[in-house]
C-alpha cells in the first residue's frame, strides 16, 4: 500500500510549533510508544548503567548490554533468576532517571487520550497515566506466567523479585526462590511476548477492547497519532497501524518524534510531522 519515502524530517522551531498546533487542535491523542521513549527517559541498556548492575555477569560471560544477558542460556535457574531479578528491579520497579514520561502526561492529561505501547517497563503508570487508557501489547516485566503455559493467567512478581535481589550470592538466588507455576509446578517465566507461549490474560484482553473502542469512537474526530520512539522490531503494532489510520481517517495527523528515525510514507506526508530529535528535548520545548 505505502511507498517508502522519508518526508521532511526536522528538528526546528517550526516543526515543534507545527506539532504544538496539532496538539492544541486535537480532540483526541493516541500515543504509540516504543523503546526509544524509555531510552530518552534514561533507561539505557548498555554503558555505565549496565556496568553498574551487571559487571560480574559481564566479566564472566563477556556480553556488554542487558539485552544480550537476557538472551543468554544460563546453566541453572538460580543463575538465570539472579540476572533477571536485577534486570526487572532496575527496569520495572525503579523510576526512570529523567522525567520524560511526566512531561508527556502534562501535555496530554487534559485531552481525551489513549496509549498503545510495546514497552514492558510500566513507566506510564509510574508517571501517573490512567491505567484504563493503556494497552501494553507485549507484556509487563512485573508479571510472571507459567512457562508452558498450562493456563492463561499472570502473577505479580515484585515481592519475590526484591527477595531474589536481596538474597542472591555469587550470581545465584536461593533455590527456594525459583518461581514455579502454582497449577502445574513447572518454572515460571516473564510475561513477555517472545513466541506463542505468551499469555494474554484477562487484563490484556480488557485493554485491547478498550483500545478498539477508543478507535471506533474517535475515527471522525480531529485525532493526533503521536508516535514516540518506535522502531522496526514490531512495526505492525504501532507504526504501520498509525500510518494506515492516518491515511484512512479524514481528520487525522500523524506525528513522529524519534532520534534519527522519524519518517513516514509519501501517501501521508501532507498530514505528517516528523522530528528527528531526542524525545525528551522536544517535549520540553512543547
Amino acid at each position: 500500500m505505502f511507498g517508502w519515502r522519508i518526508p521532511k524530517a526536522e528538528n526546528t522551531p517550526e516543526a515543534t510549533e507545527k506539532l504544538r498546533a496539532a496538539l492544541d487542535k486535537a480532540e483526541a491523542v493516541i500515543v504509540g510508544a516504543g523503546a526509544g521513549l524509555s531510552t530518552s527517559a534514561g533507561f539505557t541498556y548498555s554503558g555505565e548503567r549496565f556496568e553498574k548492575h551487571f559487571h560480574d555477569f559481564a566479566a564472566k560471560y563477556h556480553f556488554s548490554d542487558m539485552y544480550s544477558g537476557g538472551f543468554y542460556h544460563y546453566d541453572t535457574l538460580e543463575e538465570h533468576w539472579a540476572y533477571w531479578s536485577r534486570y526487572i528491579l532496575i527496569n520495572r520497579y525503579e523510576d526512570a532517571p529523567k522525567p520524560v514520561y511526566d512531561k508527556l502526561l502534562s501535555l496530554i492529561q487534559n485531552k481525551d487520550y489513549f496509549v498503545l505501547t510495546t514497552n514492558v517497563d510500566h513507566c506510564f503508570q509510574k508517571a501517573g497515566f490512567d491505567k484504563h487508557r493503556l494497552f501494553y501489547t507485549q507484556g509487563d516485566y512485573g508479571l510472571f506466567q507459567c512457562s508452558e503455559p498450562c493456563h492463561q493467567k499472570t502473577y505479580e512478581n515484585e515481592a519475590v523479585i526484591r527477595q531474589m535481589v536481596q538474597q542472591q550470592k555469587d550470581m545465584k538466588i536461593p533455590s527456594d526462590l525459583i518461581p514455579r507455576c502454582p497449577v502445574c509446578g513447572k518454572p515460571m517465566t516473564m510475561n513477555l511476548r517472545a513466541d506463542n507461549t505468551f499469555v494474554e490474560d484477562e487484563g490484556w484482553h480488557t485493554a485491547s477492547e478498550r483500545y478498539a473502542d477508543f478507535l471506533c469512537r474517535h475515527k471522525h474526530m480531529n485525532t493526533l497519532f503521536l508516535e514516540l520512539g518506535t522502531g522496526m522490531n514490531t512495526p505492525g503494532i504501532v507504526k504501520f497501524s498509525f500510518w494506515r489510520m492516518a491515511y484512512e481517517w479524514p481528520d487525522a495527523i500523524y506525528a513522529c518524534i524519534n532520534l534519527n528515525e522519524a519518517y513516514a510514507p509519501k501517501e501521508i506526508q501532507k498530514n505528517s510531522i516528523c522530528i528527528n530529535a531526542d524525545i525528551g528535548e522536544v517535549l520540553n520545548k512543547l
